[in-house]
């Protein structure tokens, strides 16, 4: 199967000192079955190889020049042939025990919310349970939440601008969380 290609330019986004992920994000969820994603950017975006791979894309990239970067993203073979679920071990919506800790990130820039949150998960016994509030969607969070054998839910609060993200803490290097009682 030929993949068609929808193009996304960031470059001017961000030579303006903008953030282009959302752009990015939204052209990826407007996608239609068989197509991929040709994206220009003015660095190699190394983050967003493990975001769009999470979600099924396989890439190839090549330096255009001038530090800009071209890079393809393709419906992996696994993609095209399995509905999308998310991934073992990662995402849980079964029941979840009270939060012990509470954090408020909302006020600050990436990736400190990030950095904040994975430092929180250091110091909580497996089994516990974070709270965090978000001014926007974790992407780059939940890839490092399943390397550390975490499990999460979360989703935009009634006022659409608030991300709310449960983590339940795994056990030491990688194992299970504790079933849900």
């Amino acid at each position: 199967m030929t993949t068609s290609f929808v193009e996304v330019d960031v470059r001017p986004t961000l030579r303006a000192g903008g953030e282009p992920f959302g752009e990015i994000m939204d052209a990826v969820n407007a996608l239609k079955p068989g197509e991929g994603l040709r994206l220009l950017a003015t660095f190699k975006p190394v983050p967003l190889l493990s975001v769009l791979s999470s979600k099924g894309f396989e890439h190839k990239m090549r330096e255009l020049g001038d530090g800009d970067w071209e890079v393809l993203f393709s419906p992996s073979a696994a993609a095209r042939t399995q509905p999308e679920t998310g991934a073992p071990g990662i995402r849980d919506d079964g029941a979840w025990p009270e939060p012990l800790r509470h954090m408020d990130n909302r006020d600050l820039d990436p990736p400190e919310p990030m950095v904040r949150i994975l430092a929180a998960t250091e110091e909580m016994a497996p089994g516990e349970v974070l709270s965090a509030l978000l001014c926007r969607e974790p992407i780059f969070l939940l890839p490092e939440l399943a390397k550390r054998g975490h499990t999460w839910t979360g989703g935009f609060e009634p006022d659409g601008t608030t991300y709310k993200i449960l983590v339940r803490i795994g056990g030491s290097r990688g194992a299970p969380p504790p079933a849900a009682a």
